[in-house]
């Protein structure tokens, strides 16, 4: 779905007593409200509103230290904001529970290097928000090959998550998401680690999916590759300095004052808190 479709699909309501400000409808996959949140007296993320409707393809950008990481836990229900309020498919994001339809993929990649498992059953786990750790159905199981299939990683099933490459375990954690068959695909830097060939077949993947109409959100430290791949940019330095469009984003002066600097779309130099 473009973000065209996906914004005439999720029209937001007004009140008049909101004095015209859009509510969010149920058509929202995340909506934040004038959310606060810091780990001591000092703000992390200050006062931020936004929305992302079903099919956006959304990358949140800013400098190490910005808040994109805390951002994402604070939209996926993982912290408590200390001021406003955040809602995951129409719910309270602290108490949502139907985690099928969360996929999420980490920067730590690398972490699965100790893990003495197979691709296939990296996946399998995806089935287990449907079926507990009962044995999978010859149902679960297809969906699980399906799955496998989509990211390009049939031939690597039986391989030991231990003998890939980055690339190919970002794509077994993508497949494990699908296999939950979830609705919101979350992207904490997936591309740490992972050489160039590989990062471009990955958001090729990435786009494909989008284009299947799963939304997509995407931390990425990347700006180039956000530039080329979201269709909607949020550009955090603790306050929201731009949310919109990628085309509005590069011709805008939102790096600039984010930053406090010039800086390139080549990258911003990485982590976050």
């Amino acid at each position: 779905m473009s973000r065209a479709d996906a914004t005439a699909e999720s029209t937001t309501a007004t009140d008049p007593a909101d004095n015209g400000a859009a509510r969010p409808t149920d058509d929202d996959v995340i909506s934040l409200s004038d959310v606060t949140f810091g780990y001591t007296a000092t703000p992390v993320v200050e006062d931020v509103s936004l929305d992302i409707a079903a099919g956006e393809y959304v990358a949140v950008v800013g400098p190490n230290g910005s808040g994109k990481s805390t951002l994402m836990k604070l939209m996926l229900g993982l912290l408590r904001p200390d001021v406003g309020e955040t809602r995951l498919f129409g719910e309270p994001a602290r108490r949502f529970d139907d985690g099928e339809r969360v996929g999420y993929v980490s920067q730590h990649a690398s972490a699965a290097k100790e893990m003495p498992i197979t691709v296939r059953e990296v996946v399998k786990m995806g089935r287990f928000p449907h079926v507990g750790f009962g044995l999978l159905s010859a149902d679960d199981w297809r969906i699980v090959d399906e799955a496998l299939a989509t990211v390009g990683m049939s031939d690597f099933a039986d391989r030991r998550i231990t003998k890939l490459s980055g690339g190919q375990r970002q794509r077994a954690f993508i497949a494990r998401a699908l296999a939950s068959e979830a609705d919101l695909l979350v992207l904490d830097e997936p591309t740490v680690g992972v050489d160039a060939e590989s990062v471009e077949a990955f958001y090729d993947l990435l786009e494909a999916l989008n284009g299947d109409g799963i939304t997509v959100l995407l931390i990425e430290h990347d700006l180039g590759a956000v530039v080329d791949h979201a269709e909607r940019v949020v550009c955090l330095n603790r306050e929201v300095y731009f949310d919109g469009p990628t085309d509005e984003f590069v011709e805008s002066d939102a790096l600039a004052r984010a930053f406090g600097t010039a800086v390139g779309l080549g990258g911003d130099g990485g982590g976050d808190r």
